[in-house]
């Protein structure tokens, strides 16, 4: 899970996990400073809590370790199956989101977008955005529109960890 300060990161596992207080949350932008584990069972997978990136309180200088570790965590790791990438619906297209996805895309490292906060906009704004991202990712995948408050998209996002994460499939004979 990769995003902005503030994005929603550790809500979305909460919720996913039905669990609340499992990944710590806070107002406070730049809160997770570590790469955080979390077993998935059934499944067989592990989700991935990365530290935000954007603004933070905090310094220049823990800010770029953040992102060295963020970086080192996405080419080292060989079970990386794909990144989510979220992104507030409320916020039109940062450069720091879009710098994240360049990247990604040039490392072939499969993205799943999701929209959080979707609560916090109506059908048609969510919708909007929803196409825009789309657009900017060339057409590969359309966001999944989710809130944490009120479960909106964790079925999809489920589904789509889901498939993202099971085996390739056998060759046929």
């Amino acid at each position: 899970m990769a995003g902005r300060s503030n994005v929603g990161k550790s809500s979305l596992i909460n919720c996913l996990a039905q669990r609340k207080g499992l990944a710590k949350t806070s107002s406070t932008p730049g809160k997770t400073q570590s790469v955080n584990f979390f077993k998935i069972e059934p499944g067989g997978y592990t989700l991935v809590d990365l530290p935000g990136y954007g603004y933070a309180r905090r310094s220049q200088t823990e800010r770029a370790k953040w992102g060295k570790l963020i970086e080192h965590f996405l080419t080292k790791s060989p079970g990386l199956k794909a990144v989510a990438v979220l992104i507030d619906v409320r916020v039109p297209p940062q450069k720091s989101d879009l710098e994240l996805v360049g990247w990604l895309r040039h490392a072939n490292i499969r993205i799943l977008p999701v929209l959080t906060k979707c609560d916090k906009v109506n059908q048609r704004e969510a919708s909007a955005r929803q196409r825009e991202w789309r657009d900017l990712l060339g057409g590969m995948a359309t966001p999944i529109c989710f809130s944490s408050v009120t479960g909106q998209g964790r079925d999809a996002l489920w589904n789509a960890l889901d498939s993202l994460a099971a085996p390739p499939a056998e060759p046929a004979e």
